[in-house]
């Protein structure tokens, strides 16, 4: 897979990045005022040396942001950051710099700055990258599901993005990463403070993002704000499971509102956890059963294809007749092969990896 790995942060940053990192940490100044000052000045650093009644010329700054610009306050966070990003091998990228993903344009508030921790593939204005998101208390066939779909979609080289959340993001991220390929995940914490802290191990296999400076600790109005980015970030968001009021929807929403394609999975009628991706089926998402209904939609190729590895006549006959979660006497009777050779070909391949028995079914891997 296609990746970059950012070098460690330079000993000082240029005035530039500089400037917006002082921006940043200027009380009252958001993404768009950010924005709105870089645009009407031609750079954060001209913003910053502006006179203060220059700045009641810029759309949208009221007269307390325009006060805080020129805090010292600021500008010693700002170095302070720098350092510590250095310290960390954290990079910082800076929205109309060199590295700064330009699939955020999508949005209408791109955050400033980013912090990166790990290989960051090239994300161009629609990226070769597939959001997975669902509830954190998914039930077992949902998370087998997802990590059948993001194996499948890391082996085409598509970029596995989600929220490093329990459930369904940390079966995506867990599930990529085993199959060799590339996983993001977009955190409502900082870079260096994980959470939830059992993913400690998982996060230090992944590439991590988020928009908050070190040392930010996850905060609940962070998550719905994160969710924008995951949209943004993914060609397509594929929504698992999740109830109708959820931040998978937040997700969904984002996604249609930059212009992204939303897919769900059919659930178990019934199910609170499957009335939020039926209620988007029902708004036209694409219905997902697979890695290929992702790529057919998206107009990609499915990528080099992973050694499969020799099987024997009754193990493949299984292994076909494995479309979905099946118990052992459903696959007895698809396969039309006796129960003992059915057992005997899924200990082989679950041996293989193609193979696992979830909540009393057996599934793909």
């Amino acid at each position: 897979m296609t990746s970059s790995l950012f070098s460690p942060p330079e000993a000082a940053p240029t005035d530039e990045r500089l400037a917006l990192l002082t921006l940043r940490f200027t009380p009252h100044l958001g993404p768009r005022r950010i924005e709105a000052l870089r645009a009407h000045f031609g750079s954060a650093a001209a913003a910053l040396a502006a006179s203060h009644r220059a700045m009641q010329a810029v759309p949208g700054l009221d007269r307390r942001a325009a006060d805080a610009l020129g805090d010292p306050e600021a500008l010693k966070r700002a170095n302070e950051e720098w350092r510590r990003a250095a310290e960390q091998q954290v990079t910082l990228l800076f929205r109309g710099l060199s590295g700064y993903p330009a699939a955020l344009d999508a949005l209408s508030d791109p955050p400033p700055v980013l912090w990166v921790r790990g290989p960051l593939p090239e994300l161009p204005a629609v990226p070769r990258a597939v959001g997975i998101v669902g509830t954190r208390a998914a039930s077992p066939g949902a998370q087998a599901f997802t990590r059948m779909l993001a194996a499948d979609l890391a082996r085409a080289e598509v970029t596995v993005i989600s929220g490093l959340a329990r459930g369904v993001d940390t079966a995506a991220h867990g599930a990529a990463v085993d199959a060799g390929g590339l996983s993001v995940a977009v955190l409502g914490s900082a870079v260096n403070i994980i959470y939830p802290r059992e993913n400690a191990r998982l996060a230090g296999r992944l590439t991590l993002l988020s928009e908050y400076p070190l040392g930010t600790g996850p905060a609940q109005h962070h998550f719905p704000t994160r969710n924008r980015l995951i949209a943004a970030l993914s060609a397509g968001t594929v929504v698992v499971e999740g109830e109708r009021k959820s931040g998978s929807l937040i997700t969904a929403t984002h996604a249609l509102e930059c212009g992204r394609t939303v897919f769900a999975v059919p659930g178990r009628a019934g199910d609170p956890r499957a009335a939020g991706p039926h209620q988007l089926l029902r708004e036209g998402a694409v219905l997902t059963e697979g890695a290929a209904d992702i790529l057919q939609e998206l107009g990609w190729t499915a990528g080099p294809a992973a050694p499969v590895p020799e099987l024997q006549l009754e193990q493949a006959r299984v292994l076909s007749a494995l479309a979905g979660p099946m118990t052992l006497d459903d696959l007895q009777v698809q396969a039309a092969l006796p129960l003992a050779e059915v057992q005997t070909a899924l200990v082989m391949l679950q041996l293989l990896g193609l193979a696992e028995e979830v909540g009393g079914r057996w599934v793909r891997r």
